[in-house]
């Protein structure tokens, strides 16, 4: 299993459940969360062979900002 991180405008309740059927729809996601306290609003994304792009596509349909930590 492969985990990602992700820097994001992810910053409440309301924008993780907008933001939930974009990341449960993509099948190379097993596991996600996003750490709403952190300044960053973290995403971690855990899965087999993750894809970044596609992942950060996701993010941005569902209209929040996006980019992977270094």
């Amino acid at each position: 299993m492969s985990t990602l991180k992700f820097k994001t405008s992810i910053n409440c309740g309301n924008c993780v459940r907008a933001v939930t059927p974009f990341l449960d729809a993509e099948a190379s996601v097993e596991k996600w969360n996003v750490d709403t306290n952190s300044p960053e609003k973290i995403l971690t994304v855990e899965g087999e062979n993750p894809i970044p792009e596609l992942i950060m596509k996701s993010v941005s349909q569902a209209g929040f900002d996006i980019e992977p930590v270094a």
